[in-house]
């Protein structure tokens, strides 16, 4: 979310910054799939974990998919918050932009984006969702950059693993911590009287985890860090997460919900691959995670590719992007409810998840003239300081 405040000077900086626009740009893209299911399958919602007895397969697929974005985004996030440190002299001004830029997203998500998702003025229900995850995981971590690395990435990883044993800790709603925890772990809606409700999606503490570890991970995209040390590092971090998911998640006792075998060899592997996202499980951010370290060494190695170079110009504006097609997804919604009807009961619904895809191939055709134009004043007007928060 740092965008290209990231950028240096030096020769490598394309091979090493490059992979980083890219996987912002292809994670931004998948996201889209599940912000279209969320828009036009809203009469076939799918739980967290899902019910892979009831769950197509195309759908599930398409759901799955969708569990990089998060994680991958708030680890790019730390990762950029150092980069950009790198060009500081000071630490305090690092820590005085990522209070700064937290709070503005947090002021973000419960303003713009929560208008876009709901169309509501005044709001009536607030959905606290991924930027509002994102804004709070920055101001946390405005405060954690002045530990040491090592006691920093060893808080990260004790948060990462260890926040799945505070699942059975619930508050009532008299309780006076029932809103704090709600923020940090517990996934609930909390009503403020009869004014506003509003719904914790992204409890806070997981992403905190998140956040930390890219943080800690953005001294191996330095200009002075050897390019081969950092495949290396990026390659072995994704071999040990994926193989720790594999080991633990065999084990079924801790990490997530249960797998089970089911009535056919595919349900058996959907439940292996089925795991929570709110708030994110470990075993969850073991997987994500480790794809993202699989996708940052691979894009460096192959970032010449032509189509990537059209993720990296996505990836370059992703807060731009983000509330953009929002809004559009939600004009196109109302759009088709005016013309066609709610054919869904209280919903206007496609009839097929192919239908998703094509609307997604959709959406990038007629958004992309947009992103570039933005991408391109943006890289020209870098004198403008307000450009920095989008």
């Amino acid at each position: 979310m740092l965008n290209n405040k990231i950028e240096q000077s030096s020769q490598p900086i394309s091979q090493r910054l490059k992979s980083v626009d890219m996987l912002r740009g292809i994670v931004i893209l998948i996201m889209i799939i599940d912000h279209i299911r969320e828009t036009f399958f809203l009469h076939l919602q799918v739980s967290d974990p899902m019910d892979v007895s009831i769950t197509p397969l195309d759908l599930y697929l398409s759901r799955s998919l969708a569990h990089i974005c998060a994680p991958i985004f708030v680890f790019l996030t730390g990762l950029s918050a150092y980069l950009y440190g790198q060009k500081q002299q000071h630490k305090s001004d690092v820590s005085r932009f990522l209070l700064i830029r937290g709070l503005f997203l947090v002021v973000l998500e419960i303003t713009v984006i929560n208008f876009a998702w709901t169309f509501e003025f005044p709001p009536h229900r607030l959905f606290l969702q991924v930027i509002w995850a994102i804004g709070l995981s920055m101001i946390a971590l405005s405060a954690l950059i002045w530990l040491p690395r090592t006691i920093l990435l060893t808080l990260a990883i004790i948060i990462i693993a260890g926040h799945n044993l505070l699942d059975h800790i619930h508050f009532s709603n008299e309780s006076a911590l029932y809103i704090p925890w709600a923020i940090i772990h517990d996934r609930v809606w909390v009503n403020i009287g009869d004014i506003l409700t509003f719904r914790t999606t992204y409890p806070v503490l997981p992403w905190i985890g998140v956040i930390s570890i890219g943080y800690y991970c953005g001294s191996w995209f330095k200009s002075t860090f050897p390019a081969q040390q950092r495949q290396k590092n990026l390659q072995l971090s994704a071999l040990l997460l994926l193989s720790s998911f594999i080991i633990i998640r065999m084990t079924n006792i801790y990490g997530d919900h249960p797998w089970i075998y089911g009535s056919s060899t595919t349900e058996t592997l959907m439940s292996f691959f089925n795991i929570t996202k709110y708030p994110p499980s470990f075993l969850f951010l073991l997987i994500t995670l480790s794809i993202g370290f699989f996708l940052l060494s691979f894009l460096e190695r192959f970032q010449h590719a032509f189509i990537l170079k059209y993720a990296a110009i996505f990836g370059s504006v992703p807060l731009f992007f983000y509330i953009l097609h929002l809004f559009v997804l939600k004009f196109m919604y109302l759009g088709a409810v005016y013309q066609f009807g709610k054919n869904k009961g209280d919903y206007f619904g496609f009839n097929e998840v192919w239908q998703l895809w094509a609307c997604w191939l959709v959406l990038i055709f007629l958004l992309y003239p947009f992103v570039r134009l933005f991408s391109n004043y943006k890289a020209t007007h870098k004198h403008i300081h307000w450009l920095k928060y989008l």
